[in-house]
């Protein structure tokens, strides 16, 4: 659910039979939606308002507190316009006291404002919202409440105005929330991930990249494997070992970098270089491509963490007959279809098939005969990859489609009733869940979020490609499960209710023995020196780019306009040495031919405007900001 506005037509009583504003839990109840969060405060303030037509342009009401805030209600009674006509409500709710507080205060907040008759408050207009409160948003509510011609006159179904004899009584109700996270209905303006949870997200260019970057998160925060990739060493920079040096410099990225990381680099590298490779992939293959092709320098980590072992088997049931074929795996694929829960998958996937009747196995010696089918696990690795078969072909649109159904997750499960007779069982097998890739379906399409629990004891964290935040387990769990869910979105200045599911589609749960192995601490000494020295050659090189951007005159106000700025001064740059590299093969080659300079020349004069075009722009909005 996104932060701001959630505002509904204005709202008679007339129409849903006699409730009136004065019955505080039922008025709630139908016009404060239950979104689902623990109730900090409740609290109702009612402002009695006469001599409609003598108001000032603007008026406070006195304060009240919900909360530990004080409140106001801020009221326009002829529109919050600079220009005609003026045959509007405008109000508000306000955090009073904004100058005096901290500056990182925040409150979030649903609330209904409603205009009623003075004599009989089941006559009444309403509209509620949901907002978070902070220094830079300290009032939200509705500039356009409602039209003044309707509220002075009598309306179809009334015996009389809402409005009555220029009086009227304004009522507000403040549902204040409990924000766990901290970052309920947050914007993100300003967001810093790396301040706020430790750690930073992926640059995503596309829908179909968001899932490869759930892989590459949940594998930098298996700090096992991480340790193991920094400890490769640097042989050349030929094809075969530029994947290990790209995945090295994206998790050094990712542990020393403020902002989020970009995955261009890396991804070419790993081979995938057009989009129809990017759209013919799935998690499950890419981390079983990228372990095959890492296997050469990682064999012995990757199957540590993430290997286990599993056997196929043919039992005969009268004789004394077994085939059997014992299989390395490194992810699992569990049945949801008429599954319940994780549990259920697992008993499904390890069922005993008879085979009997025309089914009857051929054993040398002995004929045909009734057998057992089955699969039982001689371990399971520390790291148990798991992918949920969400999907499944329809023939009637000859097209994979989705599967909603519920299916519930446990945080934890006893893996040990699915081993094998002869399995290891000196340590537990119990597996705490600590990674879901989640898909989201909407009308207009569907997108993919990675929440992950980093670490044996850390929360759990929302990896939403640039962003990472805190969540709550329900929001991991049961938000996940599937099935038919509704959920309001703001369209317009209207609030549609559609239908929307959140699947869970991939898991990662984590042997309980093997935590701390798998989250070992990464000290300074494991990062190899190559990385270090690339990141100082690199500060160096931002610092010269900025002293550059300085000295044309440009001073940006965001940091994506100063990313913007650098890539001209870069393109300068690359442009400059691109010349210069061909004049060089040019000589060396004994061409008689006109020098580039006047390419270059050219070239730098167009990057020049463009960068003038650009400080102009950045004047322009400095201007703006200051007239408003």
């Amino acid at each position: 659910m996104s932060s701001g506005l959630v505002q509904t037509p204005p709202t008679k009583a007339h129409e849903d039979g006699p409730m009136s504003v004065k019955d505080s839990n039922t008025f709630v109840a139908k016009y404060i939606p239950d979104f689902g969060y623990r109730v900090k405060d409740f609290t109702s303030f009612c402002w009695p308002v006469n001599s409609w037509g003598k108001l000032q342009r603007r008026l406070i009401s006195p304060e009240f507190e919900c909360g530990g805030h004080k409140w106001h209600i801020l009221l326009f009674p002829f529109g919050n316009s600079n220009t005609p006509p003026h045959d509007t409500v405008s109000l508000y709710l306000v955090r009073a006291d904004n100058q005096k507080s901290p500056k990182d205060w925040h409150a979030c907040a649903q609330f209904a404002i409603a205009i009623s008759n003075p004599h009989d408050p089941t006559l009444f207009t309403v509209s509620h919202a949901y907002h978070r409160f902070n220094a830079g948003a300290p009032d939200w509510g509705f500039t356009k409440f409602g039209e003044l011609p309707k509220l002075f006159t009598v309306q179809e179904g009334q015996t009389r105005p809402t409005v009555e004899n220029e009086s009227a009584e304004i009522t507000v109700f403040v549902r204040v929330l409990d924000d766990p996270t901290g970052v309920l209905w947050h914007n993100f303006v300003g967001y810093d991930s790396k301040k706020e949870t430790g750690y930073v997200g992926l640059t995503n260019k596309g829908a179909v990249k968001s899932f490869l970057n759930y892989v590459l998160q949940s594998l930098y925060c298996t700090n096992y494997f991480r340790k193991a990739v920094y400890q490769i060493p640097k042989e050349g920079d030929n094809p075969s070992e530029r994947l290990v040096l790209d995945l090295q410099h994206l998790f050094y990225n990712l542990q020393t970098s403020d902002r989020s990381v970009g995955t261009d680099q890396f991804i070419r590298s790993f081979g995938w270089t057009s989009a129809d490779d990017l759209l013919q992939a799935d998690p499950e293959e890419f981390q079983r491509v990228l372990f095959y092709k890492l296997e050469p320098k990682l064999e012995g980590p990757i199957k540590k963490m993430f290997v286990g072992k599993m056997k196929s088997y043919i039992r005969c049931i009268d004789v004394n007959f077994e085939s059997s074929r014992v299989e390395e795996f490194d992810s699992l694929q569990l049945r949801v279809k008429g599954m319940k829960n994780l549990y259920e998958s697992f008993k499904d996937y390890v069922a005993v098939d008879i085979l009997d009747g025309e089914n009857k196995y051929p054993v040398q010696g002995h004929g045909l005969q009734d057998a057992k089918k089955g699969i039982t696990f001689q371990s399971f690795p520390s790291v148990l990859n798991i992918q949920l078969r969400r999907f499944e072909y329809d023939i009637s649109c000859d097209a994979m489609v989705a599967l909603n159904d519920r299916f519930e997750l446990p945080s934890e499960i006893d893996m040990e009733e699915f081993l094998d007779e002869g399995a290891d069982r000196s340590s537990p097998w119990v597996y705490k869940l600590h990674g879901v890739l989640a898909r989201s379906s909407y009308r207009n399409g569907h997108y993919f979020a990675a929440f992950i629990k980093p670490g044996k004891d850390k929360k759990w964290l929302k990896f939403d490609d640039d962003h990472v935040t805190p969540v709550t387990d329900k929001e991991v769990l049961e938000d996940n499960f599937g099935g038919e869910r509704y959920g309001e979105v703001l369209q317009g200045k209207q609030v549609s209710v559609i239908k929307k599911v959140v699947i869970a589609y991939l898991l990662v749960y984590i042997r309980e023995s093997a935590m701390d192995e798998v989250f070992c601490p990464i000290s300074e000494e494991d990062i190899p020196e190559h990385l270090n020295n690339r990141r100082d050659k690199t500060e160096m090189q931002a610092k010269a780019k900025r002293r550059e951007v300085q000295d044309l005159g440009i001073n940006p106000k965001s940091p994506e306009q100063e990313l913007n700025v650098a890539l001209l001064v870069q393109d300068m740059s690359l442009e400059t040495q691109r010349s210069k590299d061909e004049a060089q093969k040019l000589e060396a080659a004994n061409k008689t031919m006109p020098t580039p300079q006047d390419e270059l020349q050219a070239e730098n004069e167009r990057l020049m405007r463009e960068l003038k075009e650009l400080k102009a722009e950045l004047e322009r909005e400095r201007m703006g900001r200051v007239q408003s």
